[in-house]
């Protein structure tokens, strides 16, 4: 008596079963996707739907919930402390921008070479990573002091300036922290972008003359195109999340210099005990970071999520 036996089909020439290779057309089953997208409306939709429905009350944060109707909304739109807020959200972002960008593009394709002394400089270049953002703004603000800090300790006058003092400056001086801070992060996502761009490209190019500027910007630039999609929307869309920092470093201050919109959310709704304004400012602040990303995702264009590497 035989017993007969099933084995999958295989394709002539690839190895691959017709499952797999239907599993390879249609991407991974839609399932998979469940348990994320749980914990995703979990945390993520449920306390938004949660701000959205306190944004149209009246709440000092203690005593009773009342519906308010447009009250917080009318309130929040109408404060010119609001207007400056954004303000000054979108400067910081906007220098944090042009500033940790480049930067992080270069130290990306500069570490991303073999050489051993690179990767021991790419550790040093990581440190700020690891650090968190308050002990980063105890630092800074210890070491800017204008009496005890860096400046009169070395006994340099420049240095000794209130840096957090005066409106002119401590704007500047807040992006610089954040550059300090941040750039290590972007230039470990350009690193990992360069070394995925395909030697033969190089090779070639060099058969046919081109320098290393010529390759830097032929090559280089264009190949990262999706690599610096991802970051500039992980940077102008994180600078909506700047708080512990700057509360730290600045509060805020001097007067509303650096009162962004995250941390003018905070002091409403936990100095001033009005939780619906903060939580209309919550829903303001979702909105812009939303506009934001899908507009850096449609500069990507259609294919964005196409692979680019060779035979992938």
């Amino acid at each position: 008596m035989s017993t007969a036996t099933t084995t999958p089909r295989r394709e002539l020439g690839t190895g691959r079963t017709a499952g797999t290779r239907r599993t390879l057309e249609k991407g991974p089953s839609g399932w998979l996707a469940v348990p994320a997208l749980a914990f995703f409306m979990l945390f993520a939709i449920l306390p938004l739907l949660g701000v959205l429905f306190l944004s149209f009350t009246s709440w000092d944060g203690l005593g009773e919930i009342r519906l308010d109707g447009l009250s917080s909304w009318n309130t929040v739109l109408a404060d010119p402390v609001t207007g400056n807020a954004l303000l000054v959200t979108a400067k910081i972002m906007f220098f944090s921008f042009i500033v940790q960008a480049p930067i992080s593009l270069l130290l990306g394709v500069f570490t991303a070479a073999s050489q051993k002394y690179r990767a021991a400089l790419a550790v040093l270049y990581f440190v700020p990573l690891l650090l968190s953002s308050a002990a980063v703004a105890i630092a800074f603000k210890a070491l800017l002091d204008p009496n005890f800090g860096l400046g009169p300790g070395l006994g340099l006058p420049f240095l000794a300036q209130d840096w957090l003092g005066n409106s002119d400056l401590v704007l500047f001086v807040v992006v610089f922290v954040i550059a300090w801070q941040f750039v290590p992060f972007h230039t470990l996502i350009y690193q990992g972008g360069v070394r995925q761009i395909p030697a033969s490209l190089y090779e070639a190019a060099q058969i046919d003359g081109a320098g290393r500027i010529q390759q830097f910007f032929n090559i280089t630039l264009p190949q990262l195109k999706y690599t610096m999609i991802t970051s500039s929307t992980l940077m102008v869309v994180g600078s909506l999340a700047y708080f512990d920092l700057i509360f730290v470093l600045t509060a805020g201050g001097p007067g509303y210099s650096t009162r962004l919109l995250p941390l003018h959310m905070y002091l409403t709704g936990f100095k001033a005990n009005d939780m619906g304004a903060a939580s209309a400012l919550g829903v303001i602040l979702v909105v812009i970071g939303l506009a934001l990303a899908l507009f850096l995702q449609r500069l990507g264009g259609k294919n964005r999520n196409a692979s680019q590497l060779e035979g992938a």
